[in-house]
């Protein structure tokens, strides 16, 4: 298992997405992974075909899972949010989770 971090967009064709829409890719995700950390939104910048700009707000995600389980995120992802391309990357290699009992 690794911490995986995959950026969603905020906005599709000029559409805003509503936050019902994000917590139901949200549920999809942790259907797969059992558990997903979302940071705030940054302003990325690409160029598509190297011609044009596209200026957006992406949300990071953060993910610990297997790579086979990033690859069907990003899969679903492009689907759900209909993208043309899905960026992920590997935030660690090491996953800690340790589990206490209750007192």
């Amino acid at each position: 298992m690794n911490v995986w971090e995959i950026l969603v967009p905020t906005v599709v064709a000029g559409r805003p997405i509503p936050a019902r829409e994000h917590r139901i890719w949200d549920q999809y995700v942790r259907n797969i992974s059992h558990g997903l950390t979302i940071m705030p939104p940054v302003k990325g910048q690409w160029v598509s075909d190297g011609q044009h700009l596209f200026c957006e707000r992406m949300i990071p995600v953060r993910i610990a899972c297997t790579r086979e389980q990033i690859e069907a995120i990003a899969d679903l992802t492009a689907a759900f949010y209909g993208q043309q391309a899905v960026m992920f990357y590997k935030v660690a290699d090491e996953v800690t989770i340790k589990v206490y009992k209750p007192a």
